[in-house]
């Protein structure tokens, strides 16, 4: 008598259920759902995209560890840092200093350790108390800003070849609004494959390096990581890269909680509480910190495997530590790494002019669905400081920061730590706060920020 085939419905918990094979293939599916986001920072960076997916997958074992293995998230690369790197290379640059991406890896470093103090400040106070000097009309405009302040980049870019640009644009388009199942999940992977084999075709594309780039290699050079400035550095990059940097992980740390709060309504189980945000906090922090230190760009919690949950219905985590073993494994193959870095700057400027306006829209609907109230001046004030200040040094400057001397150290400060700062600075001494943070349900802990920067 033939075994009968078991029949599961509705959600699945433990992968054990569908057997190795399907499992194997679940995993498979979440690296590729952050792939073509992840690689993508690398590449507008200069950073290592080696390096990128090894601390990627490893910052995803870190943060799962730190949180007893109960979410399935996954952390990718974040591009909300992309205006600090952006603000410490013009700095290096006009300083004559060397190995740039060294020096902004010590700031995004000292933002992870933000993360961490946020998170014993949460364990010790509560959330509701801290949440209170971050509320959304503020990350709103900063998240808005972060967007349009990088859009010039974009425009650059798309300017190599506009055709090409437009077909990675028109992909991520019919792809987000009209594709089905998987299809709608992974966009922007689509958009640059799709781009990138029309470059090939039309002979825009040389495959020299990839041809010659070994199978094999590790994925870190001990002159990419900023633990090699020890010793040699300089010290007023140091302290320029901090200050411009570290303001920006209020943004990530806003998002960080808003993906938590989307995985836990979609899994069902209330995260926020068990295991707590102190904790995934400080997973997020610490996985961000030790990639920076080595090369890597920051972790973040990716959107896009959050999808994949919601298409799939199977909310096991040990799916995603799958999918991290899967990014560690490519991460040791420099001609992977040669095949990404060949692409050309017309299909990374088409991506990356969608991708920065939807940094900027998702801060809109921060503002929007938090219902901030625009009829108090003090958050007209708040909201349009942040954005001239952020926008109007990025623009004044070709280097987009303010420079000042303090003895014989030249600080640097980008306009979206400025804006950053004053923005916390009004909403913690203007009267009139009237944002509450709230951890009983998930989905209105802090509405309008299910989103990835």
């Amino acid at each position: 008598m033939a075994k009968e085939k078991k029949v599961i419905s509705g959600p699945i918990y433990d992968a054990r259920e569908l057997g190795g094979g399907k499992t194997l293939v679940l995993g498979l599916q979440h690296m590729f759902a952050m792939f073509g986001a992840t690689v993508l920072v690398p590449i507008i960076t200069g950073l290592s995209v080696s390096a990128t997916l090894l601390f990627a997958g490893l910052g995803t074992l870190l943060f799962h560890l730190l949180t007893k293995g109960k979410i399935p998230a996954f952390l990718g690369s974040s591009f909300a840092f992309l205006g600090g790197y952006a603000a410490v290379a013009a700095y290096c640059a006009d300083n004559n200093i060397a190995n740039f991406s060294a020096y902004a890896g010590i700031g995004v470093a000292c933002a992870g350790l933000l993360y961490v103090l946020l998170s014993a400040l949460f364990k010790i106070f509560g959330a509701k108390k801290v949440m209170r000097f971050f509320p959304p009309i503020v990350t709103g405009p900063i998240i808005i800003a972060i967007g349009l302040t990088l859009s010039g980049s974009a425009i650059t870019n798309c300017n190599t070849n506009w055709w090409i640009a437009i077909v990675a644009i028109l992909v991520i388009i019919i792809c987000n609004i009209w594709g089905k199942g998987m299809i709608k999940i992974i966009p922007i992977l689509l958009g640059v494959v799709v781009s990138y084999i029309v470059a090939a075709i039309s002979g825009q594309v040389d495959f020299t390096a990839v041809k010659e780039a070994a199978w094999i290699g590790l994925p870190v050079k001990w002159n990419d990581t900023a633990l090699s400035l020890f010793g040699g550095a300089d010290g007023g990059a140091i302290i320029s890269a901090i200050i411009t940097i570290m303001p920006i992980a209020i943004a990530t740390i806003i998002e960080h909680i808003g993906d938590v709060c989307a995985i836990s309504s979609t899994v069902e189980k209330n995260y926020i509480e068990n295991p707590g945000l102190h904790r995934t906090l400080l997973g997020d922090g610490l996985a961000t910190s030790l990639a920076a230190l080595f090369g890597a760009p920051a972790n973040t919690t990716y959107g896009e495997n959050t999808g994949v949950l919601a298409l799939t219905k199977v909310y096991d985590p040990k799916v995603i530590r799958i999918a991290a073993y899967f990014a560690i494994l490519f991460s040791f193959s420099p001609k992977f790494a040669a095949l990404i870095n060949s692409m050309p700057a017309s299909v990374v400027g088409g991506v990356s002019l969608v991708l920065y306006g939807m940094i900027s829209a998702v801060g809109v609907r921060n503002v929007v669905e938090s219902k901030a109230d625009f009829s108090k001046s003090r958050n007209v004030i708040i909201a349009a400081l942040i954005l001239v200040l952020s926008i109007g040094i990025k623009y004044y400057d070709p280097s987009g920061a303010v420079s000042f001397a303090v003895g014989n150290v030249t600080i640097s400060l980008s306009g979206l730590a400025i804006a950053a700062l004053v923005g916390i600075i009004l909403n913690a001494i203007l009267p009139g706060k009237d944002y509450e943070f709230k951890t009983e349900d998930p989905k209105e802990a802090h509405p309008g920020v299910n989103f990835k920067v």
